[in-house]
């Protein structure tokens, strides 16, 4: 019988420099369809929490756990991840990993207690770090001319820059219309007929030369980058938990969160000794200390710092200050994906023209305008006054990012680390959402907080409903600043770090795929 993630003879070429895989635009199209997939499950059921909290009888306590399932596997295995599909064969990655979130998506749609949703949203973590950065390493070995890379990363621009919103856009609809358990169900169709497309269509890859897995590095890196993540996710929640109990204690103080930071930031550092010593790293630091890579995944991490105070704190300004349902607050927020539409394929056709820096420069520009536009929303404000314009400038802004970041964060990496050098992008922005979270969770927090403590002091009654909803548009729009301000300093990493040319993004070396 033959292995079904073998290509056929039919489809058993390798691609040259003259013929590079005939159906390689087609695999584009499958590969497309299951990262969108990944990326719509970090926000599709944000707007959904409140009903499944009430279905599924979960307190407001251990709600988050429904988002920081999913997170903690994801940004945990990522690299992992990367790995086997290096060695292993990236379709065949790609084809356990898209299997089996379906497979975690079904669980997730029948969880009857809390206990079963959780543990279904970190299955759909687990697999997503394998499917994630098999997909991008696929993209890389697939498209090895430098002007049809630059399309197939704009594709992939506009998922990563779009697919939040389109998420929430979706979660909403079917949380309002259907049942809050088609977020979940909703991923099977999709991913049933993506494998089947995928096994006739896209080739296999692997890594050459010695393929050994680096075990000790695993371990290291994925609990480091798992305690990292949870330990800002606590600091999250207790900015939030101070909130709501009306106490101005700093999210910061509390023990155990510091504890998982520290203890994440000791072990990564472990894994980067450990690394620099081993044959064959988990993660060569060869792909980091790149001047270009290393720029560009710090300007990543900046970027998903700064993008989850767009999405997270905009849904709530819609719902609880405009009073949107939530369908009404999903296509609020559309607009910043057809930005990223507009831009992602300017960007495809200027990237072989100009080079990444200068379109990265200008996109975190034009991201951090649109922020800064949304800082200056207000209790009473229209959404075709500032919300349209400042999210239509965030999108424009992440297409022209996103497009020349996902090809220079990989291009140069070699057909060996390809998996490793896509998995490490991805890493930096689920960090990047993690601590952006925290810090923008905290300074909105304690904006809300001053803004009450200066209504007591003038005399006015901290308890009017009207003084509440201006003190949340206080918090909301600090976060947007400070989110502008996150995005403005990836623009100056950007342009600091990164000094690839054009003249540096020449045609690759032929890469075997079948």
């Amino acid at each position: 019988m033959t292995d079904p993630a073998t290509p056929s003879p039919a489809h058993d070429q390798a691609a040259t420099a003259d013929e590079p895989y005939e159906r390689r635009w087609l695999a584009l199209g499958v590969i497309a369809i299951t990262v969108l997939l990944v990326i719509l499950d970090a926000t599709i059921v944000n707007i959904a929490l409140p009903a499944v909290s009430v279905d599924l009888d979960i307190s407001a306590a251990t709600q988050q756990w429904i988002v920081t399932a999913y997170t903690l596997t994801f940004g945990g295995f990522l690299l992992l991840g990367g790995r086997i599909a290096d060695f292993w064969g990236r379709k065949r990655t790609y084809l356990v990993g898209a299997g089996g979130f379906a497979v975690a998506s079904a669980i997730g749609g029948l969880a009857q207690n809390e206990a079963m949703l959780f543990g279904a949203r970190a299955l759909q973590g687990a697999f997503g770090a394998l499917l994630a950065p098999a997909s991008l390493a696929l993209l890389t070995v697939l498209f090895t001319d430098a002007r049809e890379r630059a399309k197939a990363f704009a594709v992939y621009g506009a998922i990563a820059g779009g697919g939040s919103a389109v998420g929430l856009l979706l979660g909403g609809v079917l949380t309002e219309y259907a049942d809050w358990r088609w977020c979940f169900w909703v991923n099977l169709p999709v991913a049933i007929v993506a494998i089947a497309l995928a096994i006739p269509i896209v080739p296999e890859s692997k890594a050459p030369g010695d393929t050994s897995y680096d075990i000790p590095g695993a371990v290291l890196i994925t609990l480091g980058l798992a305690s990292f993540v949870y330990g800002f996710t606590r600091v999250a929640e207790n900015a939030q938990e101070n909130a709501a109990a009306g106490v101005s204690d700093s999210a910061w103080a509390e023990p155990w969160a510091l504890l998982f930071i520290v203890v994440g930031v000791l072990l990564v550092v472990a894994f980067v000794v450990l690394e620099l010593r081993t044959r064959n790293p988990l993660l060569p630091m060869r792909i980091v200390l790149d001047r270009n890579r290393g720029g560009a995944y710090l300007t990543s991490t900046l970027v998903g710092a700064g993008l989850i105070g767009a999405f997270f704190f905009l849904s709530l300004y819609f719902q609880q200050v405009l009073g949107y349902k939530p369908v009404e607050a999903g296509f609020a927020s559309l607009p910043t994906t057809l930005g990223v539409l507009m831009s992602a394929g300017a960007a495809s056709a200027l990237v072989p023209k100009v080079g990444p820096k200068p379109l990265m420069v200008l996109g975190g520009l034009l991201a951090a305008g649109g922020l800064f536009t949304m800082s200056f929303l207000g209790v009473d404000s229209g959404f075709w006054e500032l919300a349209f314009p400042g999210q239509l400038l965030l999108g424009l802004g992440l297409g022209f990012t996103f497009v020349p970041l996902s090809n220079l964060a990989l291009i140069g990496a070699g057909v060996h680390d390809a998996g490793a050098a896509s998995a490490m992008l991805n890493a930096t922005q689920q960090v990047g959402a993690s601590i952006g979270t925290a810090l923008l969770a905290t300074l909105s927090v304690g904006a809300i907080t001053n803004y009450f403590t200066d209504v007591a002091a003038s005399g006015g009654n901290p308890s009017d409903p009207a003084v509440g909803l201006q003190a949340q548009v206080e918090g909301y729009t600090t976060a947007f600043t400070w989110a502008a301000a996150l995005l403005l300093l990836g623009a100056l990493v950007s342009g600091l770090l990164i000094k690839a040319t054009k003249d540096d993004l020449p045609e690759e070396m032929a890469v075997p795929v079948g």
